[in-house]
């Protein structure tokens, strides 16, 4: 699964502007096994939803 960073590494509250997910999660996501990645990005959806809502989400 690739990694969804699209190179923006803006955060907001902890969280990256551009893919969604926690400094936690982003450190972690190399040694993530397949459905513990599907968790994250689903939650990072979620988030990116609220970032976009807010006008805070950062596009490349």
């Amino acid at each position: 699964m690739k990694d969804p960073c699209i190179s923006v590494c803006e955060f907001d509250d902890g969280i990256c502007r551009g893919c969604g997910r926690s400094r936690a999660e982003i450190r972690a996501w190399k040694k993530l096994d397949r459905p513990q990645r599907q968790a994250v990005l689903a939650e990072a959806d979620m988030r990116l939803l609220v970032l976009q809502a807010r006008g805070r989400r950062k596009f490349r």
